[in-house]
C-alpha cells in the first residue's frame, strides 16, 4: 500500500517536472511584448474549405471571407463539397467559392479531402499561390483576419495560426469548455511560443501554410486522425518554425452535446496516440541529436498526458483493490484519489480563471456565464482522462460535428 501511494507521489512530480516550463509561457506572455512587424507584402492566397453537409453554415464563412478589408483580388476560395448528401456545393457556388465535389467513402477525413482539393488547384492553377488558408465550413472571419495574418506571413513565417474564438461560448458549460480551452492555447501556449521563438502548433482549423511547404510534402500528406496535430510535428521535425498571429481572429462553433463531445475528443485522443506512435521516437531524437526545444515541447504535448493517465488510474485502482483483499479500510485510497481530483481541479481553475480575465472582452456571454464557466472549465477537462483511456482500446473513425450556429452569439 505505501508502495504504491510513493507512486502516486512520483506520478504527481513527473507532470509537475514535464509541464512546469508552461508556467514560464505564462509569464512570458503577460510581460512580454510582440515584436514589430516589417513591411508588409501583398501575397496571392488560395482559401481551402472542406465541407461534408454543411449547407447551414458554410454561406456565412463565405461572406465572413467576401467582407475581408483584405484585396479580394488576391483571395480565391476552394470548396471541396466532401460526400455531401444536402446542397453545400450549391450554396458555395452561390457565394462565389469555386467547388469541387467529392466522392470516396474507402478514404474519408479532412485530410484526404484537403490533399484532392489542393491536388485539383495545382493541375488547374499551377504555383499561382503563395500561400493556402485552411478553414472548417463552420467558421467565421473577423473582417481583418486575412490582413493581419498576410503582415506576420510578410514577416518570413511558413507557417501560421491564428487566435481561435467561439461563435457559441455561453452556450453551456460543454461550449464554454471547449472554448475556454482553446482560448487559453492560443494565448498561453501559441502567444507564448512566439514571443520566445520557438515553434507553435495549428490547433485544427484557421491556418496559414505557404507554397513551399506544401511543394516539399508533394501535397497534403498528412492523414491521421488529427491531422492538424500531424502536421505541426512533421514540420517541427522538419526544423520549421510556425508562427502565431494573435490579432488574426477566428470564431467556430463548439459542440453543446455531450455526446458529441465525446465523439470529437475521442478522435482526437486517438489521433494523439498515433501521432504518438508514428513521431514519438523521432521527437525524442530531435531534443537529443538537436537540442531542440520544439521537439520537447511537441512531445510533451503529444506523448504525457496518456502515459500519466494510464500510470494513475492504474496505481489508483491497484490501491483500491488491494486494499479490498487485504479487508483494509479505502480511506487511504479514497483520500489519494481526492487529493489527485483537487490538485488537477486547482491548476485548471487557475488556468481558466487567468484566461477568463485577460481576455474578459474578446469573450462573448454574459458576465455571470463566463464566471460560471470559470468553474467548469477544470470538469470539462477532467472529462478527457475516461476519454483517453477509451481512446486506447476502440476503433476511432472520423465522423462529421453536426453545425447549425449561422452568427457570432
Amino acid at each position: 500500500m505505501k508502495l504504491l501511494q510513493d507512486i502516486n507521489q512520483i506520478i504527481a512530480i513527473a507532470i509537475c517536472l514535464c509541464f512546469a516550463y508552461r508556467i514560464l509561457y505564462i509569464i512570458v506572455r503577460l510581460v512580454r511584448k510582440d515584436k514589430p512587424h516589417g513591411a508588409a507584402v501583398p501575397h496571392d492566397y488560395a482559401v481551402l474549405i472542406a465541407a461534408r453537409n454543411e449547407s447551414a453554415v458554410i454561406g456565412d464563412l463565405l461572406d465572413s471571407i467576401h467582407v475581408q478589408d483584405y484585396p479580394s483580388d488576391h483571395i480565391t476560395v476552394f470548396v471541396v463539397a466532401d460526400n455531401c448528401t444536402d446542397d453545400t456545393a450549391a450554396i458555395a457556388r452561390a457565394h462565389r467559392a469555386v467547388v469541387w465535389e467529392r466522392h470516396d467513402r474507402s478514404r474519408i477525413g479532412k485530410g484526404y479531402a484537403l490533399n484532392f482539393l489542393l491536388r485539383r488547384i495545382h493541375q488547374i492553377y499551377g504555383d499561382r499561390f503563395d500561400g493556402y488558408f485552411v478553414f472548417d465550413a463552420d467558421n467565421l472571419l473577423d473582417p481583418s483576419y486575412i490582413t493581419e495574418m498576410n503582415r506576420t506571413f510578410s514577416d518570413g513565417y511558413p507557417i501560421l495560426t491564428s487566435y481561435r474564438n467561439s461563435k457559441n461560448y455561453g452556450d453551456n458549460w460543454i461550449s464554454a469548455g471547449y472554448s475556454l480551452w482553446f482560448l487559453s492555447e492560443s494565448e498561453y501556449l501559441n502567444h507564448a511560443r512566439m514571443l520566445l521563438g520557438t515553434s507553435c502548433m495549428v490547433s485544427g482549423t484557421g491556418f496559414l501554410f505557404s507554397r513551399e511547404v506544401l511543394a516539399r510534402h508533394g501535397g497534403w500528406d498528412c492523414f491521421l486522425l488529427t491531422e492538424d496535430i500531424e502536421f505541426s510535428v512533421r514540420n517541427i521535425l522538419e526544423g520549421e518554425r510556425i508562427g502565431y498571429c494573435p490579432n488574426a481572429i477566428l470564431y467556430d462553433e463548439q459542440p453543446v452535446r455531450f455526446s458529441q463531445s465525446w465523439r470529437q475528443r475521442m478522435r482526437w485522443a486517438k489521433g494523439m496516440i498515433q501521432v504518438g506512435a508514428r513521431y514519438g521516437l523521432d521527437l525524442v531524437r530531435g531534443i537529443g541529436r538537436r537540442g531542440s526545444f520544439s521537439c520537447f515541447d511537441a512531445t510533451m504535448t503529444v506523448l504525457p498526458a496518456v502515459l500519466f493517465t494510464l500510470a494513475g488510474l492504474a496505481c489508483n485502482g491497484a490501491l483500491v483493490l488491494l486494499a479490498l483483499w487485504a479487508g483494509q479500510s479505502l480511506l487511504h485510497a479514497f483520500l489519494s484519489v481526492i487529493r489527485a481530483f483537487l490538485s488537477g481541479y486547482t491548476s485548471l481553475f487557475l488556468l481558466g480563471a487567468l484566461t477568463t480575465l485577460t481576455e474578459w472582452r474578446r469573450i462573448h456571454t454574459t458576465t455571470a456565464r463566463k464566471l460560471l464557466y470559470t468553474f467548469t472549465f477544470p470538469l470539462f477537462m477532467m472529462t478527457y482522462l475516461p476519454i483517453s483511456v477509451a481512446a486506447l482500446f476502440r476503433r476511432v473513425e472520423w465522423k462529421p460535428i453536426e453545425h447549425g450556429r449561422r452568427r457570432l452569439t
